[in-house]
């Protein structure tokens, strides 16, 4: 690895951490930086996903804030993210690589379909908060979020990009409370998957721990950042960065 790509992939963690503790799909930028300086696919999933859990755990704490009060809702939902993450994780060292190589590139697609249709998901989600009113409750986790959180941790576990918008998007249309608290616990979440498979991928995978340090120390950095400042930026620029390098990544893939 030369000293450019080291710092390309130290600068994809700093931005991964930042856009997954705002909104998710970090992973977009992370994981064709790391196709670009040579890695096999699956070998890139799962050193992104050992060295992004720093970050989910350093965006989760910057929203220790917005968790107070939650800590049934958490419980429960993290049952589900844990399952799923397994799950996910163990469907991705069964599939041969050519499965994986030909399934990512319509999962990228996915992501960015998902994040462009984001502020719509939003705009639905504070019409439905209007028309019922606030709260906080914790104790309101029904059999459709549990789940579809489920769900979504398999497609985290097995591919991290967007698993974060899937989340926000489920308990914005099934739990009645602020999209700062939701993302949150959305945070909390992704950080139980990101660890679960990280774990598993450990006694099973293949890592390139140079990758792997890199993205750890970015994301750490940019989760603070992503707490502390990311409310601020306009979530338009967010999208297009996105989009742009997820449309890369998808190229990068099918031209392999």
């Amino acid at each position: 690895m030369s000293v450019w790509e080291a710092l390309a992939i130290l600068a994809a963690g700093i931005g991964a951490g930042t856009i997954n503790t705002i909104v998710g799909s970090g992973t977009l930028i992370t994981f064709p930086v790391l196709l670009a300086t040579g890695l096999p696919p699956v070998t890139a999933t799962v050193s992104n996903a050992l060295g992004l859990v720093p970050g989910s755990l350093s965006g989760a704490i910057g929203y220790r804030e917005e968790l107070r009060g939650q800590g049934r809702r958490v419980r429960t939902l993290a049952v589900a993210a844990a399952l799923g993450g397994v799950i996910g994780a163990v469907l991705l060292t069964l599939l041969p690589p050519t499965a994986f190589e030909t399934i990512v590139p319509v999962l990228v697609a996915l992501a960015l379909v998902l994040v462009v249709l984001q502020p719509r998901i939003s705009a639905a989600v504070r019409r439905r908060r209007e028309r019922r009113g606030t709260a906080s409750g914790a104790a309101d986790v029904g059999p459709a979020l549990f789940c579809g959180l489920l769900l979504a941790s398999v497609y985290g576990g097995y591919f991290t990009a967007a698993q974060g918008i899937l989340y926000l998007s489920l308990m914005g249309m099934l739990l009645n409370d602020t999209l700062q608290r939701l993302n949150a616990v959305k945070n909390v979440l992704a950080a139980i998957v990101n660890s679960i498979a990280a774990l598993f991928f450990l006694f099973v995978a293949d890592f390139d721990w140079a990758a792997v340090l890199l993205i750890a120390v970015g994301s750490a950095v940019g989760g603070q950042i992503g707490a502390k400042v990311g409310r601020r930026l306009p979530p338009a620029v967010l999208r297009t960065v996105i989009v742009v390098v997820g449309v890369s990544a998808i190229v990068q893939l099918l031209l392999r």
